[in-house]
């Protein structure tokens, strides 16, 4: 589990092949304390698996699946990603609960200044939409942002300064693809308030104890 707080941004040294998978190598140094074999780094919210460690770098195998379903098949030597180590018992959760299980990609729309802010309009598939609301959260290549405004193709987020200076967000260019994550409470909602046979919750029962 990841807390959207990104640590650092590091940078693809290479794409190869290990077996029927991709094996990612990125350059890094604030992940890399403290990380053993088998330990969860997210690259962009995706939550991978060291395979292998190096004094300044760490190796990372993608299936097919994460290749076709997330923004890291379109990676290149060079690129800048977000990274963040998995959270620890007892540790800080700055941001919100991230999985590290990407819903979708969205598109990068526009950047518009808002005094020392930067607003980025972010377009999403319908699968993604039904579950924006303003003010919630949402994983943004990791980055666990505030939703500023629903919009009917997708959503807004600003940017502070910090934020710009330490991810990779303030960077993406309109036409780019980011790996979005909802938050997990609407997802369980959902499940709980859907057509379910003999299901306990429902959305009368929220209605009556107060929560809708």
């Amino acid at each position: 589990m990841f807390s959207g707080i990104v640590e650092e941004v590091g940078t693809v040294a290479a794409l190869g092949r290990a077996g029927g998978d991709v094996a990612l190598t990125i350059r890094g140094r604030t992940v890399l304390e403290g990380t053993r074999l088998g330990d969860s780094i997210a690259v962009n919210g995706v939550c991978l698996t060291v395979a292998d460690l190096g004094a300044d770098h760490f190796v990372a195998n993608l299936q097919p699946v994460t290749l076709r379903l997330t923004n890291l098949g379109d990676l290149s030597p060079g690129s800048p990603v977000n990274l963040e180590r998995s959270v620890t018992v007892g540790g800080r959760i700055g941001g919100h609960y991230v999985q590290g299980h990407i819903d979708g990609t969205g598109r990068v729309v526009s950047h518009t200044p808002d005094g020392a802010a930067v607003v980025v309009r972010i377009a999403t598939p319908p699968e993604i939409h039904r579950y924006l609301v303003p003010r919630g959260f949402i994983a943004v290549d990791g980055a666990s942002l505030t939703i500023v405004e629903v919009l009917p193709d997708g959503f807004t987020v600003s940017l502070v300064t910090h934020t710009q200076h330490h991810t990779t967000l303030a960077r993406k260019r309109p036409g780019e693809r980011v790996n979005l994550e909802v938050d997990i409470i609407a997802k369980y909602v959902e499940r709980l308030c859907g057509p379910q046979p003999g299901a306990g919750v429902d959305l009368d029962l929220l209605r009556r104890a107060g929560f809708a």
